[in-house]
């Protein structure tokens, strides 16, 4: 290999890439990927796509809207023929070749390669909250792609118009995989507009204009017209409407909350922000206004939800990285670089190594680790119980473990809600949320939809309610779930009955004593002291319903809505 081939200028897109690899992998556990799994495999065994809801008994037979169908059966596929690993590889694939097209579009407005690749690491830190194994990722990339096509294609100096018909097929590809087709539009939408503002002002003739604004708005219509032929037909032209205006997924969805500077995880989002102030003010050429208008419109969209942080990355890094300085080597650094040429190819080489190694660890370590992820973020061993046995088919689950409860449950079970939350709406999410922190009409909800199986965390205040309720019985129990059936017997019989023996971890936590001895539990989880004098965690004490907030609103509020309801535990997004 010639030395010319490993100088900085060659070698740094290809550490950019493989970092970006390494950077962007994720453990495929995101709260939704399991429903997604589950309506691809329905899609790939029936032939069909489901136009009405299979897996809830909440929802059963109601009109769905399956806007992700594609990306659904690409992620059942790949499960089904490279397990968890595969999933992972692809969506780092994936995320990162958005940001390499990012990194073009940076060399496109004219930084430099090391501000380029410099500014474009610095965005993927600041979308990170929104990486994962998730379909958002599709629209992520094809919105980078939809980017630098329409720059590349009415780029002044270089005008090639032929790349703007590849957007078309593009979009066509993208409403199948992914409800976000509609931030295309609006990008397409506010890069005409922003270009009419151009010219208004007197930025840029009208003769040079007028072909560029007619381009985009045939594109506009262009891919208004191919909506319909998504499976989902005319329904995706009010979907994402019906989604922003939903009051339940947005006060309730964390993805959907405004970003919280007080978390380290948005301070790169927040940094970003005040770089881009600071490239507006001191940028050597005024961005125009078609760059103006859709960086406006991604910046009001991320500071009113997470989930468009990625979007806003995507807008905003080109004008940061145009703004950064252009550099001017002087003749002593000129003379150093030649003394030391034998030297820096073999040090770009080893930096080219050990970032491919980094990116091979890091899948590796991710799809080995994968089983112990899954058990620490859902409830393996209660599902298995519920495997095994012959429950009813009417399961209250959690809201985080309802997709899960989908993939592994389904057909023998039917869940209350999951992370379909546009399906549910806003009354169904108020229910659950009713019923997890015991608000008023709380047993209505449970009472109204025949509930006969509840599958919660043991700590949440649901399930100590129930534990004190004689018409409940635990089945199962152990540190990450319970799982509670209703028996219906009257309240006399229940308290001269004997105590019941479940099955799960606990009855050897509690050393062969009945359930929940409260001579032994200590309030709200504290340390239990056994008769060996051992030191053991145990569940809250039964004989009172703890109202701290932990067990009330916080129980509720700390995941994405929990799976959907809180991107940020994960993400640890996205």
């Amino acid at each position: 290999m010639r030395a010319s081939h490993l100088s900085l200028s060659n070698v740094l897109p290809v550490v950019l890439l493989l970092g970006l690899f390494g950077m962007t992998a994720r453990p495929a556990t995101d709260p939704d990927l399991w429903w997604h799994l589950r309506t691809g495999q329905w899609i790939v065994e029936t032939g069909h796509v489901p136009h009405s809801d299979p897996f809830s008994f909440t929802r059963a037979g109601h009109a769905w809207v399956s806007h992700e169908w594609l990306s659904e059966v690409v992620f059942y596929e790949l499960w089904k023929h490279g397990g968890a690993a595969g999933l992972i590889v692809f969506s780092a694939i994936i995320t990162t070749t958005g940001f390499m097209l990012l990194y073009l579009r940076c060399l496109l407005g004219g930084a430099e390669k090391h501000w380029a690749a410099a500014a474009t690491a610095f965005g993927a830190l600041a979308s990170a909250p929104s990486w994962g194994v998730r379909p958002q990722m599709f629209t992520f990339t094809l919105a980078s792609l939809l980017l630098w096509l329409l720059e590349s294609g009415n780029k002044n100096e270089e005008d090639r118009p032929r790349l703007l018909f590849w957007i078309p097929p593009l979009f066509l590809l993208w409403l199948n995989l992914h409800a976000g087709f509609a931030l295309g539009l609006a990008l397409l939408f506010a890069y005409g507009v922003g270009l009419i503002m151009e010219t208004a002002a007197g930025n840029t003739p009208w003769q040079q204009a007028r072909p560029i604004v007619l381009r985009v708005l045939l594109l506009l219509l262009a891919c208004l017209a191919l909506v319909p032929l998504s499976p989902s037909g005319a329904q995706l032209y009010r979907y994402p409407f019906d989604t922003l205006r939903s009051s339940g997924m947005r006060s309730l969805i964390a993805e959907w909350f405004s970003p919280d500077f007080h978390e380290w995880l948005y301070r790169p989002f927040l940094l970003a922000w005040l770089l881009l102030l600071t490239a507006l003010a001191s940028s050597r050429s005024r961005p125009r206004g078609r760059v103006i208008l859709p960086l406006l419109l991604t910046s009001f969209a991320a500071l009113d939800a997470v989930r468009h942080i990625p979007i806003f990355v995507l807008v905003a890094i080109p004008v940061i990285a145009a703004a950064l300085p252009v550099a001017t080597a002087s003749p002593t650094a000129l003379q150093r670089r030649r003394d030391s040429s034998w030297f820096r190819p073999l040090f770009n080489l080893a930096v080219v190594v050990l970032i491919g190694a980094f990116a091979v660890v890091k899948w590796i370590s991710l799809a080995r680790s994968q089983d112990a992820r899954e058990a620490e973020q859902y409830p393996q061993k209660a599902v298995a119980f519920l495997q095994a046995s012959t429950q009813p088919q009417t399961i209250f689950v959690y809201y985080d473990w309802g997709g899960y409860a989908i993939w592994k449950l389904y057909p023998e079970y039917r869940v209350f809600v999951d992370g379909r939350a546009d399906l549910y709406g806003d009354d169904l999410l108020r229910q659950f949320r009713t019923a997890m922190q015991l608000r008023t009409g709380w047993r209505d909800v449970l009472d109204r939809w025949k509930v006969e199986a509840v599958l919660v965390p043991p700590s949440c205040a649901l399930a100590q309610a129930l534990l004190l309720d004689p018409n409940w019985q635990p089945t199962f129990i152990d540190s990450k779930a319970i799982v509670l059936l209703r028996t219906h017997p009257a309240p006399a019989e229940r308290l001269a009955s004997p105590p019941v023996t479940v099955t799960g971890d606990y009855p050897q936590l509690m050393n062969g004593f009945p359930v929940f001895p409260s001579v032994l539990c200590a309030p709200c989880g504290e340390e239990l002291c056994l008769p060996d004098n051992k030191v053991k965690k145990c569940f809250p004490e039964p004989s009172r319903i703890c109202e701290t907030r932990a067990h009330t609103e916080t129980c509720f509020q700390r995941s994405p809505l929990f799976g959907s309801f809180h991107r940020t535990a994960r993400r640890s997004l996205v």
